[in-house]
């Protein structure tokens, strides 16, 4: 068997994470020959939700489960992590702004870049969930210099998900016949869900559903569900959110398959024009552990134009949050 991999979690003891560590600790994430340590971070007045967390997880038995670690020390969540899951965050609620989340969390993404870049592996891979999670995740790794920017990212993996399957009910097939679909930008409203280059059962998207539905519908449609579900049950969305994160982090570890790619909010290189160094969403393959940016797309000038939109958004953010760094 191989040896344990070491998984640092923050906000372990929170709700998406009660739908997240079971999975994890199933092999769900990282295959069912590879044995996990759960190293798990909350603030010091969670510590005893959280010590409940570990006992249910000690009591699921799961096989691949070597060790669970409980701590309110960011040295020791994150000292020899192979990942890290950076869920802890202060939550949207109803009527919360953007600006609110990018101030208050900016500080904790801070403050934690500091502490993974004095105790973490250079190689380790980080999948930041908390919002506004692409600036966070910028924040992080303006503070984490020691860290590869490569192995840096957000998720964009639940809006991806949530496109799929807007775009399956559309075109009335299954879900798991769509393939190439493309998130662009920002975890924000700005956002661009763009189906321009997905297929359906090997058919063009484009030529099965409505060109107005698809500009002018399915992208706020995808772009404002988190509200949406917000608004439904008074707090941001936990299992989905749980859900992307594993197929985030199992696509990028196992990679992609073949014909298809994912949606990963990654440090720019440049491409499509996008500023380098920023975190935004491409369409990216993956393959022994390492993503790459899709090449060679072309795109409209509705779909150029929102992409740029959604730069400069993130633009503006990281000047906002520019003292943290």
């Amino acid at each position: 068997m191989k040896q344990p991999v070491r998984v640092t979690v923050t906000g372990a003891a929170g709700q998406i994470c009660y739908s997240l560590l079971y999975r994890i600790a199933s092999g769900e994430m990282l295959g069912n020959d590879q044995p996990v340590i759960l190293q798990l971070l909350e603030i010091t007045p969670a510590l005893k939700v959280l010590e409940a967390v570990r006992m249910e997880l000690n009591d699921c038995a799961f096989p691949l489960l070597h060790d669970v670690i409980c701590t309110d020390d960011a040295k020791v969540a994150f000292t020899g992590a192979d990942y890290g899951l950076m869920v802890g965050a202060k939550p949207r609620g109803p009527g919360m702004e953007r600006a609110d989340l990018l101030k208050d969390n900016g500080k904790i993404f801070s403050t934690l870049g500091k502490v993974i870049n004095e105790v973490a592996s250079p190689e380790m891979k980080i999948c930041v969930v908390g919002n506004p999670a692409n600036t966070n995740a910028y924040i992080l790794m303006k503070n984490a210099p020691n860290l590869n920017p490569r192995n840096i990212s957000a998720l964009m993996r639940l809006d991806h998900n949530r496109a799929i399957y807007q775009l399956a009910e559309k075109a009335d097939k299954p879900m798991n016949t769509v393939q190439k679909m493309t998130i662009w930008g920002n975890h924000s409203t700005t956002q661009v869900p763009d189906i321009t280059h997905t297929t359906i059962g090997g058919e063009a998207a484009p030529s099965l559903v409505d060109a107005t539905w698809a500009n002018e519908e399915f992208i706020p449609k995808v772009a404002k569900r988190g509200a949406e579900v917000i608004a439904a049950r008074g707090s941001s969305s936990a299992a989905s959110a749980a859900n992307g994160v594993i197929d985030h982090v199992r696509t990028w570890v196992l990679g992609t398959e073949d014909g298809d790619w994912a949606s990963m909010a990654v440090c720019s290189d440049g491409s499509y024009g996008i500023q380098e160094g920023l975190i935004y969403s491409y369409p990216v393959t993956c393959k022994d552990g390492e993503w790459t940016i899709v090449q060679g797309l072309e795109n409209s000038a509705f779909i150029t134009e929102k992409m740029k939109a959604s730069e400069k958004e993130l633009q503006d953010e990281a000047e906002t949050c520019s003292d943290l760094f």
